[in-house]
């Protein structure tokens, strides 16, 4: 480790990563003291800031929790955990009267009700949206202005986190570089992963760069225990052109309308399902992969829509769109699944509590049981939201009284390109570990590909040694691990050489990373 160890700040709690779940955490924990740390320059970073669709929360007249509950539960190929989701479902309301109360500009209409928008597998209209798509930039700006008020928040910037520190057992800080190469141990009362997911690994993805599995990769390093990483969500509707990120479409697109239609103009169907445009996620680009293997194009046909309504409600997807070169007013998005949302993640409590002492986590770093084995659309703000909340309320209630000021805010320089901070993996060694990634882990798998992934992962392993490529290396094979060993399909898992569901596989399934490797070890032998 190169640089010196400098003296710990003396905080409360260190939260990692400032995305929604971060920011709701540190808001949440006043007046405990808080050092809030990002590794990008500003707040506006992660995954929160680009949700289009918004934050599913049960507040229509003819809408209740139980009813999205029962939404939530049907779409989560019966892993999910039936009261963390009532939970977290009857916090929704809540969730939204609290970031009105800080600013935040959601859509109404003409009667000054919150509009709302209906997705797919949601029985009623119960997204609330901002800015027509533009819900995410919305909370965050929200969010952000809330933390820079805060004095009982010191946001460090540019500053990426590489381990935990930990001390007979327990969480006690964290070992993070700086932009500029600077090696410094941060220590608290407790620690917070808030780190975001794993969309970065795929080849093809809608998740921002630093979407790289950082604080998942940590915690496995530290030996906590991890849950059902198999269950990686692949958007159905990315604009399939040679972007990288690819741009989302959001689905709320499909429910105002949009039709997915086949290369001749004719509406693609799903067997089970009236409209395809509203099943579930999993389902719908399983089909469009099929699809595409056949040489067949899919594409999205928002055009009957009008001119008018696409101005009014959709203005970022007509913006991604133009700026791709396709016009959705006058002409079909050509269409292809992406890595999107990672089910799986560190195993917490209801509250947010992991397997080691003093280190608790929330947002989509976290498997929380709310999703299961496959999410319902803008269920994921709305757990950033209300776990962020609840992991304060266990630390408020765990750490009890503030022993410490909150630390000095500090911002680093930005960074002169994309491959100038540190812990930046080369693009090349990037390329290859998201290639490794893809070769198994799509949206269709089965023996030959995973193992495929883990060889080419392993010709990597001398070169991914730090940073970002070493947390990518890593989670990468953990997720093969996890997906070689469930051999059945469920949910987002959907295994070619096992495609039907059996009912031993019907649970969370919980393991440190070492226990994890053995377990594929054997099967691989």
């Amino acid at each position: 480790m190169n640089g010196e160890i400098g003296p710990p700040p003396p905080v409360d709690v260190i939260v990692v990563g400032s995305g929604a779940a971060g920011m709701a955490a540190a808001l949440a924990l006043a007046p405990l003291s808080v050092a809030l740390l990002t590794k990008t320059h500003t707040l506006a970073g992660g995954a929160s800031p680009w949700a289009q669709g918004g934050v599913a929360a049960a507040i229509g007249p003819d809408d209740d929790p139980d009813r999205h509950a029962r939404d939530t539960l049907a779409v989560a190929a019966d892993l999910a955990d039936a009261a963390i989701v009532h939970a977290m479902v009857a916090d929704g309301p809540g969730a939204i009267a609290r970031l009105i109360a800080l600013g935040a500009r959601f859509d109404r209409d003409e009667f000054g009700r919150l509009a709302l928008s209906r997705e797919a597998a949601h029985s009623r209209s119960r997204v609330v949206r901002a800015g027509g798509d533009a819900a995410g930039a919305e909370i965050v700006r929200t969010l952000s202005a809330a933390v820079m008020g805060a004095p009982s928040i010191g946001l460090r910037t540019e500053t990426f986190v590489e381990d935990l520190w930990i001390e007979e057992g327990r969480a006690v800080g964290v070992v993070a570089r700086s932009a500029a190469g600077t090696v410094t141990a941060h220590r608290g009362r407790a620690v917070v992963l808030a780190t975001g997911g794993v969309g970065r690994l795929f080849p093809a993805t809608t998740n921002p760069r630093e979407a790289t599995a950082d604080g998942l990769a940590v915690a496995a390093r530290a030996g906590a225990r991890l849950a059902d990483l198999e269950f990686v969500q692949f958007h159905p509707t990315a604009l399939d052109v040679a972007r990288d990120p690819m741009p989302l479409i959001t689905e709320a697109l499909r429910g105002a309308g949009a039709r997915l239609v086949d290369g001749r103009g004719r509406p693609m169907r799903i067997e089970g399902f009236e409209r395809a445009e509203l099943a579930p996620r999993d389902i719908v680009a399983r089909e469009i992969v099929a699809r595409l293997m056949r040489g067949e194009q899919v594409a999205l046909d928002a055009r009957a829509l009008g001119p008018l309504l696409l101005g009014r409600d959709f203005p970022q997807v007509i913006r991604t769109s133009l700026a791709a070169g396709y016009d959705p007013r006058r002409e079909v998005l050509p269409v292809a699944p992406a890595a999107h949302f990672h089910m799986g993640g560190i195993a917490v409590d209801a509250r947010g509590r992991t397997s080691i002492e003093g280190l608790w986590a929330c947002g989509e770093v976290a498997c929380t049981g709310a999703h299961g084995g496959n999410r319902l659309a803008s269920n994921s703000l709305l757990e950033a939201l209300v776990y962020g909340s609840k992991v304060a309320g266990s630390l408020r209630e765990t750490l009890g009284p503030s022993r410490a000021a909150p630390i000095e805010a500090f911002h680093g320089a930005p960074a002169s390109d994309a491959t100038g901070t540190p812990w930046r993996a080369p693009v090349r060694l990037e390329l290859r570990l998201r290639a490794a990634v893809g070769r198994g882990l799509g949206v269709v798998r089965d023996a030959e590909g995973i193992r495929g992934t883990l060889d080419a992962l392993d010709a990597l392993s001398d070169e991914a040694t730090a940073g970002e490529a070493r947390n990518m290396l890593q989670v990468g094979r953990l997720i093969a691990a996890s997906a070689l060993l469930r051999e059945e399909s469920r949910g987002a898992h959907w295994r070619l050489d096992f495609p039907e569901s059996y009912p031993r596989y019907a649970r969370r399934d919980s393991r440190t990373a070492g226990e994890l490797l053995r377990a594929a070890a054997v099967v691989l032998a």
